[in-house]
């Protein structure tokens, strides 16, 4: 896509037919954690973290600006030990509304059982919405 087709695509028209830049601004900060107690998943850590952060709140900013909550963008972070052993797009499927990015980054906690055959996976998540304001 050429750098024009970029810039066009990024603007939209206003009210009297002139385009403007779109404007993506923050509109929600949500954070969670989630954990697999036994059999170190890391994926499904990183789900019930992204479900804790998102399942505590009802966002409505979205309507409240005259928007659907279908227009949000949330990027998704998530911190676990060994970020590679995340299905991103698992986690991505959490997302009840709008569209989505998922980011792992090295962070959490992995704590082995007395035995050390097992362990349990601590994740941190940060959903972060934005909307075209």
């Amino acid at each position: 896509m050429s750098s024009l087709a970029i810039a066009k695509s990024a603007m939209k028209r206003n009210d009297e037919g002139e385009r403007k830049l779109m404007a993506l601004k923050r509109v929600a900060l949500e954070i969670g954690m989630g954990t697999d107690i036994r059999g170190g998943d890391y994926t499904k850590a990183a789900v019930r973290a992204l479900r804790d952060a998102l399942w505590h709140n009802s966002l409505t900013v979205a309507t409240a600006v005259g928007k659907s909550s279908d227009d949000m963008q949330v990027e998704v972070l998530i911190g676990v030990p060994q970020p590679d052993k995340v299905d991103t797009a698992e986690v991505l499927k959490v997302l009840p509304h709008g569209t989505g990015t998922v980011k792992v980054f090295e962070g959490g906690l992995e704590i082995p059982n007395e035995a050390g055959t097992d362990k349990t996976v601590i994740a941190q998540a940060a959903a972060i919405v934005r909307l075209d304001l």
